[in-house]
């Protein structure tokens, strides 16, 4: 395994750490960083498009709270951390199949904070 890395994520008064994962799409996210993106709210998750064009790399619908994801379609970084409008139940569950590329250290509740709208920024710790 590469040595990790480890991305700061910050919004207003909200902080958090996350770690990437092994995946070409964490590679790839990790080379641009920083990045600032503009997030709205789909239950509980924020995405917004980043300027990136990657692929779907072991897709999957059900994610885990306080898992990052890329979504192809919309080109959008994604943080999950509760139930979006397409879970059944209490699981996370994205709009369509994403890449999940790393994961929130600590507490993911604190995304709660966050309005749609509001710029995030991605870098690397």
């Amino acid at each position: 395994m590469s040595e990790q890395r480890r991305v700061r994520i910050t919004a207003g008064t909200v902080a958090a750490y996350a770690i990437l994962n092994d995946t070409s799409v964490a590679d790839g996210i990790w080379k641009a960083l920083p990045l600032e993106v503009k997030m709205q709210t789909w239950g509980e998750e924020l995405y917004g498009g980043a300027p990136l064009d990657l692929p779907l790399e072991a897709p999957q619908e059900v994610v885990e709270r306080g898992d990052l994801a890329y979504w192809p379609p919309g080109h959008a970084l994604c943080i999950f951390f509760g139930p979006t409008p397409a879970s059944s139940g209490d699981e996370p569950r994205a709009a369509s199949e994403v890449t999940v590329f790393g994961r929130v250290e600590g507490d993911h509740g604190v995304f709660r904070l966050v309005r749609s709208g509001e710029k995030v920024r991605f870098e690397q710790a």
